[in-house]
């Protein structure tokens, strides 16, 4: 397995575990500040447009490129 290989396995891997972290920090904050159902996914909806964004870019450079 080269270097190229590799990274291009590993990198969405990583990434996913990112967010999947990401996740579970945003949960736990919604959890303790007592956020309730509504404000719980408010945080999720907003924090989770970055994360769309992300995927976003990464399909149209492979799109585009």
């Amino acid at each position: 397995m080269t270097y190229q290989q590799f990274e291009a396995l590993a990198m969405p891997l990583m990434i996913f575990g990112l967010v999947a972290f990401m996740g579970f920090i945003v949960w736990d904050l919604a959890k303790k500040s007592k956020a309730g159902r509504y404000g719980t996914l408010m945080l999720f909806l907003v924090l989770g447009l970055g994360v769309a964004a992300f995927v976003i870019k990464e399909v149209v450079i492979v799109v585009v490129g």
